[in-house]
């Protein structure tokens, strides 16, 4: 593994890591609210072997610093830098996002390093505006009531603490589906209660108010959709209309009992997927 400090519009530094065949066909891989690039060890285990795999960590996140801002600007901004950093010039790469590293897709496709630089791109269990009112975290009818609720859940400035397991009760229950192996909910609990409380509240309010909509209909890239369906975070409604949205569509994938983390809960499923886009849309680098 490499690793490489890209730096933001801002002067932010990012956190990058670089695995696999420097001149294998290249992947970004972009994690969600909370996470990190441990987010994604199987995809990195598997595609590292025939691909170069690029990963990093969002502001705050894992080994990257907090940043004073908090944005959608700012998440197109990272990953407009992650692409200059890693990427040659005209090379292509696939990009695939999971949650609001798929919003982060969304906000940068109207950048020109994205037009650059990306080949297609993947959305794993994201959506693109009403993210509060459409989660059935909290299991009331949908209303003013349960909106309310789930943003102040959401948004909770309360530290996780270590992971125990009433903890991982709970975000299994919140984030994953009924039949994800122990294993798996360790990992991803250990994952979520590693982010910073002041990290998770800033980036909470972000997601409240998102609305990217827009930037849907600007993402002309082949895209493929994937979402679970016992996702409570991003419920499938949101995967069902970016499909209906993107210019370029190429599927939606609903995996039945799978929940909001794909990546680690079907991780066969979403390497696959990001390997056919791979094969389909990107070449090999010049030379090599």
């Amino acid at each position: 593994m490499k690793t490489l400090t890209a730096t933001s519009r801002d002067g932010s530094p990012l956190h990058v890591e670089i695995h696999g065949p420097e001149t294998a066909p290249a992947v970004v891989l972009v994690h969600g609210w909370t996470c990190s690039t441990l987010f994604w060890a199987a995809q990195i285990e598997d595609l590292a072997r025939d691909h170069r795999v690029i990963a990093y960590d969002l502001r705050g996140h894992g080994r990257t610093p907090a940043s004073p801002e908090s944005s959608t600007t700012a998440l197109a901004d990272d990953l407009e830098a992650v692409l200059l950093a890693t990427l040659a010039p005209g090379e292509k790469a696939v990009v695939a996002g999971h949650s609001m590293g798929g919003m982060t897709v969304m906000a940068a496709a109207t950048r020109s390093a994205f037009r650059e630089h990306v080949a297609a791109t993947l959305l794993c269990s994201t959506g693109s505006s009403r993210l509060v009112a459409e989660s059935t975290v909290v299991p009331l009818k949908a209303g003013r009531a349960r909106t309310w609720l789930t943003g102040k859940i959401l948004g909770s400035k309360a530290p996780l603490g270590p992971v125990t397991p009433v903890g991982k009760r709970v975000l299994k229950y919140a984030t994953m589906g009924l039949g994800s192996a122990p294993e798996a909910v360790e990992r991803c609990a250990r994952i979520v209660h590693a982010c910073p409380r002041k990290v998770r509240h800033a980036w909470s309010r972000v997601l409240e108010g998102l609305d990217l909509d827009d930037g849907v209909r600007q993402l002309t890239v082949p895209t493929a959709v994937i979402a679970g369906s016992a996702d409570r975070l991003t419920p499938p409604v949101h995967a069902r209309a970016l499909a209906a949205a993107l210019p370029n569509c190429l599927g939606l994938t609903e995996l039945y009992g799978i929940g909001h983390m794909t990546p680690v809960e079907a991780p066969d499923t979403v390497t696959g997927r990001i390997r056919e886009l791979t094969t389909t849309y990107t070449q090999l680098k010049e030379g090599a």
